[in-house]
Formats: structure tokens, sequence, C-alpha cells
């Protein structure tokens, strides 16, 4: 099969490797389609040892296509060994293409229980685009944030596949979104997912401006506390990422005595991905897709994304059946 392989110093290769064999519980899936994250970015140039895998190793942790031993249409739910426990992974868990291969080829092998019929109404670029970022943004807002009907959300970053998601399934709950960007272009953009607003980072006191609200989604990490700013007394804020870096000063009192409170998560469990796609079956939001380029060409496609220019998902094309 054709694949794009990480080798030694972040390379990336696009070439013939031998065909995945399932095993006992296991099934390939001839892929028709996967996404670009930024963990891929992460595989290629770790920054600690989270990210430090063996290579050559195929990345890629979205993707959608066709089961083969059944001809059913799927898509990949990309989370390995969550564990018992819905409040956090446990010890062994793993995404997919990082340590193991992943989703930037045509064809990948995954456990049974990872794969789920795909949303009728999406396209294979949309059914592709739409598992990380959306499990994230899930979990983010409700099982973690407890965001409900009437209630408002801040999301910081509007543009990335996270954030575009995160604001769609905010406006399918009923709540009230605002958004953050350095671009008043996509800010607009967002206001057409479902966003009553938003403002620059860029500007001073935008955390002010913005708030008080319930919930605020950070992605960031250094902006922890502009982000607590923007909070209500009793408010939550959720921290999914660190983009800005991996150190942050608060005001412990500020937290403490508005009776704020701070929760980290990543992804989420098989459970969460069943109510995901319930969310999706129900709504008529779908993944906004930045571009779609062919499997040969994700360089191209991380370029982009390290440059911050995209408005949602870069796919890549791999197949049309």
């Amino acid at each position: 099969m054709k694949a794009v392989l990480v080798r030694e110093g972040g390379a990336l290769s696009y070439e013939d490797v031998p065909d995945p064999v399932a095993g006992d519980g296991e099934v390939v899936v001839e892929l028709r389609a996967a996404a670009v994250n930024r963990r891929d970015l992460l595989v290629r140039t770790p920054p600690g040892p989270a990210y430090v895998f063996d290579l050559p190793l195929i990345p890629g942790s979205d993707g959608a296509g066709v089961r083969r031993d059944t001809g059913e249409e799927v898509v990949i739910y990309p989370g390995l060994h969550w564990g018992p426990k819905e409040d956090a992974a446990g010890p062994d868990w793993q995404i997919l293409g990082g340590p193991g291969d992943g989703t930037y080829a045509e064809l990948v092998k995954v456990p049974a229980e990872n794969v789920f019929p795909k949303p009728a109404r999406f396209s294979w670029a949309e059914a592709a685009a739409f598992p990380l970022g959306a499990l994230t943004a899930y979990r983010a807002l409700f099982e973690i944030g407890g965001l409900v009907s009437g209630e408002s959300v801040l999301i910081l970053g509007a543009g990335s596949g996270v954030s575009t998601m995160a604001v769609s399934l905010a406006a399918q709950a009923g709540a009230r979104v605002l958004v953050t960007s350095s671009s008043e272009e996509k800010i607009d953009r967002a206001k057409e997912l479902g966003a009553e607003g938003g403002v620059l980072y860029t500007e001073e006191g935008w955390a002010e401006a913005l708030g008080p609200v319930d919930v605020v989604l950070d992605s960031v990490g250094s902006t922890w506390r502009e982000s607590a700013k923007a909070l209500r007394r009793g408010g939550r804020l959720v921290v999914y990422g660190g983009t800005g870096g991996p150190e942050v000063t608060l005001d412990v009192r500020a937290i403490y005595l508005n009776w704020q409170s701070i929760r980290g998560t990543t992804m989420g469990s098989g459970r969460d991905f069943a109510a995901l796609l319930r969310m999706v079956e129900s709504g008529s939001w779908r993944p906004v897709i930045d571009s779609v380029r062919p499997l040969a060409e994700a360089e191209a496609a991380h370029d982009r994304m390290k440059a911050g220019e995209h408005f949602g998902k870069l796919v890549l094309s791999i197949s049309d059946g």
C-alpha cells in the first residue's frame, strides 16, 4: 500500500509499505480520507517524551473508509486502550498514529471496537475530519465543562479544527457562544457557525470585554490568567492544549476566592464518541473543511497548519473506492 511515513529528522516520505494484517479482534479499513491534527506535527518534531516514538511511523489519528471484511462504511474512533474509568484514561491509553501506525495510508489496522458507522450525511472528507477534533470539543464542553443550554462559553482561537467544531456543538446545545481570534475574518466565519460574537486576542482587555461567562475552553495554555478573568464566579476553565507554551503564572487567590475551577482534558472515551455521534445524527452542522489534498501532499497540509492559515480541518484524500 501507499503511505506517508515520518522518518528520522521529522521528514515525511510517501512510499510503498507492506499491507497491515488484522489479528484477533482487529479489522483492516480501506481508507477514503484522513485528516491532519496538530498532534501530527508534534509527532514529527516532539516537544517532550510524550511524543517520542520509534521511527519510521505512519502518522494520522483521523480516518474514514470501508471495513475490508464486511464492506461497511465506517469512521474510526482514534483512542486505544482508554481503560475502565470515564473520568480519565488508564495508563495504557494511546492515540492512533503514534506509537502505532495511523491513517496517512491506504489501509489501517485497528481494534474492531474502534470502528463506528459513518454518519450518513457526511461526505468522506467530513467523516474523516471530525473524530479527534469533535471528540475533544465534545468532552471539553459537556463531560468536563458541564455546559448546558442557556449557559455561555468562550472558545479561544477561532479557526482551528477543534474550535470550529466546539462552536457548532455548543450552539447546537443551546449555549451562547463567544470566540477569540487574531483575525476579524475568522470571527465572522465563527458567527456563521453559531457564535454570537468575538474579539481579537491581540487587543488589550479582551477577557473583560467578553466575560463573565460560565465556561472557557482554552487550548493555548499561556492564557490561563486571562481566561480566568473572563469567567464568572463559580465558572469553569477547561484546558486541552498548550500551543502558547507549557508554563503560566496564575493568581491563586483570584481562583479560589471566586470559586472557579480548572480542569484538564484530552480526546475522550469510546462512550464519549458514541454520544458525539448521537449529536451528529440529531444536528445539522458539518465539520468545516479548510482544504482537501491528495495523501502524497501531506507536507503541504502540514505547512498550512504550521503557518496558522487554515480555518477548519485539513483533509487528505486517499481513495474514491
